[in-house]
């Protein structure tokens, strides 16, 4: 199997701003360097996580990695929670409680989505350009790191 087949595709820009939210809500919960748990912005789901990173590789069961193969906002919310990945707390506040499923199911478009939580941010003191700014720094380092889907790497490890 060639690299490029084993390595997630770069998420839609609102998945980091998720990302941010699910960590200020305290729904990030690392069980150790290599796994995590997060809970769903509705608390209906929890996703499990596994990083191994020797390996430079990632799994995350949402719906985005599973069925879209981009890596889903559960994974990069626990990358930025063990800090391989940045993070903003005066940003992710300003994302605070935000209801992304309500929002993904009401407006139907990310671009939509996004619309509505640059308004919310900025009620909340930060602008729309600091949260482009923090999307681009952290799009531009996945696209450097170019993590691996661990299934994958599992797979052709062990048969």
């Amino acid at each position: 199997m060639s690299t490029s087949q084993a390595e997630w595709k770069i998420p839609p820009r609102i998945k980091v701003l998720e990302a941010l939210g699910a960590v200020a809500d305290g729904r990030v919960h690392v069980v150790s360097s290599e796994e995590g748990r997060v809970v769903s912005s509705t608390g209906e789901r929890t996703y499990t996580v596994r990083f191994k990173k020797e390996e430079n590789a990632i799994r995350s069961d949402d719906n985005g990695s599973v069925y879209r193969g981009y890596l889903g906002y559960p994974a990069i919310a626990f990358l930025m929670k063990i800090g391989e990945l940045p993070y903003d707390e005066r940003l992710a506040n300003a994302l605070r409680g935000i209801p992304w499923k309500r929002l993904n199911e009401q407006y139907k478009r990310y671009s939509l989505v996004m619309e509505d939580v640059f308004k919310r941010a900025q009620q909340h003191g930060v602008s729309r350009e600091e949260l482009e700014a923090f999307i681009e720094k952290t799009i531009d380092i996945l696209k450097r790191r170019r993590y691996k889907k661990l299934e994958t790497i599992q797979k052709t490890l062990f048969g």
